[in-house]
């Protein structure tokens, strides 16, 4: 059983997000891209092939692993509904404020009758630095410890960390290569885009907060 004194960060494997890069407390780096979608099954069967094969050998390709998450959610509409009420209320014509309430009922009824869920795709690549020969690892090397806060320990932590950071990026370059091949757009995550991925998954709540219209 949890301690009393330990918060949910003690149970998160994240140490900090450094440069658009996940740093773990172990001491492993993530980069973060995300990819657009394909509608496949308006594709040709020649394209669809082509695609397969391309996916294909984009995974072969690969000496290292990576992870590729899915996020659905209830697409939340609010807004646009709440642009449609200022809409509503800006017209002058009443033949123009009867289509409009008549279209807001209408997206009103057919949300409540069926789940409209938006999906982003996101993949997750590595690289795990070489463990130093030291009592904290390979953390310690781009993480100085409060004790010791020196100039050039700082200075030698930056350097390793954007030596590891060089090492990930090739990484990445290869991914994003691939998945343009397969006709895959690809946006790598920056520390804010990071931070709000990992906010959204952690307090899933926050989405569902009503949205007040007047």
């Amino acid at each position: 059983m949890a301690s009393k004194s330990q918060t949910t960060q003690d149970f998160v494997p994240v140490q900090e997000v450094r440069d658009g890069v996940v740093v773990l407390k172990n001491g492993g780096m993530r980069t973060i891209i995300l990819a657009s979608s394909l509608n496949f099954a308006l594709k040709s069967e020649d394209e669809q092939g082509s695609i397969l094969m391309q996916f294909q050998n984009f995974l072969n390709s690969l000496d290292f692993s990576i992870q590729i998450f899915i996020q659905s959610k209830k697409l939340d509409i609010r807004p646009y509904m709440a642009l449609l009420e200022d809409r509503y209320k800006d017209q002058v014509s009443e033949l123009m404020k009867i289509q409009v309430r008549e279209y807001v009922e209408f997206i009103r009824t057919f949300v409540e009758s069926t789940s409209i869920m938006s999906k982003s795709f996101f993949v997750v690549i590595p690289y795990d630095p070489p463990i130093l020969n030291t009592s904290n690892g390979v953390l310690a090397s781009i993480m100085p410890s409060k004790k010791n806060k020196s100039d050039s320990a700082k200075q030698t932590a930056d350097a390793q960390f954007q030596e590891y950071r060089s090492q990930l990026e090739q990484r990445v370059a290869v991914v994003e290569q691939g998945l343009v091949r397969c006709g895959v757009r690809t946006a790598e995550l920056g520390t804010e885009e990071v931070v709000e991925l990992f906010y959204k998954l952690f307090n899933p709540g926050e989405t569902e907060k009503p949205i007040q219209i007047t």
